[in-house]
């Protein structure tokens, strides 16, 4: 494990998406490494979707981005809220959730936990981005439950031409986003470079970049990524 003053010279990409990526950077400073915050991509809320609640008893959040579009749409906060992980169970406390439960893991955890949950939700409804990476109402159904998802927010590749330089490791949290470093980075020497996942799924892209080392997580969860950089 490196000392607290080589951690604070390593310069490490954060490549999320706000507002996760100022997260992430604050649990980077806390662990004494340099972050840098450079999203590759950004969430917009899609205006003008009408929430329909008729019968839903539950809601299911894959991210931060859903519950702040969500809350922009509706001022339902009486519901059960499931959600992926811990950033976006705070999240949705935050937002006036009383009721919230933390899945820990990834989509399928998700699933899991909505399915075992007692009471079970007689009807869950997904505030979900236009092109999710799961299908999570799907994953739920197979399961013997009633769901819906509804297109709150859109996710986007930013501007941004070129990556931060200096770097000694970069985090990543999606496939979508590994594709768009890889595109930034194609012809680039990374030999000094790890890349540090959140799964395997979000890693392959990155395969043939060229990187010196790619770290997959343990378990899909921020906690998991950030401990590789002290592997």
């Amino acid at each position: 494990m490196p000392s607290d003053p080589d951690r604070a010279s390593r310069r490490v990409w954060i490549t999320r998406a706000q507002p996760g990526a100022e997260a992430t950077a604050t649990r980077l400073r806390a662990l004494g490494f340099a972050p840098v915050v450079a999203p590759v991509l950004e969430t917009r809320p899609i205006a003008g979707v009408e929430i329909d609640l008729t019968s839903v008893d539950a809601l299911a959040f894959t991210s931060a981005a859903g519950v702040a579009a969500f809350t922009a749409l509706s001022p339902a906060r009486d519901h059960a809220v499931f959600t992926v992980g811990e950033a976006t169970a705070e999240a949705a406390r935050a937002a006036g959730f009383a009721d919230v439960r933390s899945a820990k893991g990834d989509v399928l955890a998700l699933a899991d936990l909505i399915a075992g949950a007692g009471p079970r939700p007689a009807l869950v409804m997904n505030p979900s981005a236009a092109e999710p990476s799961a299908d999570l109402a799907g994953l739920l159904t197979a399961r013997g439950l009633k769901a819906r998802s509804v297109a709150v927010y859109e996710t986007r590749e930013t501007d941004l031409a070129a990556p931060p330089a200096g770097l000694a490791a970069l985090l990543i949290h999606s496939g979508r986003a590994a594709r768009a470093v890889a595109r930034l980075t194609a012809a680039l020497d990374l030999s000094a470079v790890t890349a540090c996942a959140i799964s395997a799924a979000a890693a392959a892209p990155l395969a043939d970049v060229g990187f010196g080392r790619i770290a997959v997580a343990a378990e899909p969860t921020e906690a998991a990524v950030l401990s590789l950089l002290r592997s």
